[in-house]
């Protein structure tokens, strides 16, 4: 039997073409889909790689301003460096006040100073060589004006000058500056006897005294000997 198909050729024609429009758009939706997320990740991606880049860029600065900020601290360092280099050379490492107070208790009532004077001296060369003075502070104004002062490990030698009643108080003082721990090599430079004349008029008395004069090093250094035949 024989099926006879009654509907025109125009009618299918349209079935298939709305059958296709269809197809179409359901895959036109897709790719708009497929694009609108596909957009939406790489606006993500994009504000995401931005804001880390922001980051850095923030860090970056960051590091340089740290860099230029520990590049000035050390050149600070460096420059207190030397001028503690420099303190340390100017340094006389003793205590006056210590060192007066230590004469103060040695010296007896009856003993008067005239003069008490410190100098500082680089350490000779024991084979005779003249001392290195190295560096040297020229000090301006006053009785030591034009002097300079030898920087560094230097020594300091104690001038004292007066008079006493007698010369056994000139002796005792050796003595006591000889068992001082803050003195050294002590050398008496002179002691002689000389009259004194005190008051005025017919109240004027002439007194027989001793000038000395005493050197002496503060015993603040160890001097080391070094044997050259080894």
């Amino acid at each position: 039997m024989k099926e006879i198909d009654f509907l025109p050729e125009w009618y299918k024609s349209g079935r298939r073409r709305q059958v296709g429009y269809r197809t179409q758009y359901v895959v036109l939706g897709c790719v708009f889909v497929v694009m609108v997320v596909w957009n939406f990740i790489a606006a993500h991606s994009i504000s995401k790689a931005t804001a880390e880049l922001n980051q850095e860029v923030v860090r970056q600065t960051e590091a340089q301003s740290m860099s230029q900020e520990f590049a000035g601290l050390k050149g600070e360092a460096a420059d207190l460096q030397k001028k503690a280099e420099r303190i340390k050379e100017i340094d006389s490492k003793i205590d006056v006040a210590s060192v007066l107070a230590e004469m103060s208790f040695l010296i007896d009532e009856k003993i008067v100073l005239s003069k008490v004077e410190f100098d500082a001296e680089t350490f000779a060369d024991k084979q005779g060589k003249k001392p290195n003075r190295g560096s040297a502070v020229r000090v301006v104004g006053g009785s030591l004006a034009g002097k300079e002062t030898p920087l560094g490990d230097v020594r300091f030698k104690v001038v004292v000058s007066g008079v006493a009643s007698d010369a056994s108080d000139v002796a005792k003082l050796v003595c006591n500056l000889e068992d001082s721990p803050y003195f050294c090599q002590i050398i008496p430079s002179f002691s002689r006897n000389k009259k004194m004349q005190i008051g005025a008029g017919s109240a004027k008395q002439d007194f027989q005294v001793s000038e000395f004069e005493i050197a002496c090093f503060l015993a603040n250094y160890e001097e080391l000997i070094t044997d050259n035949r080894l």
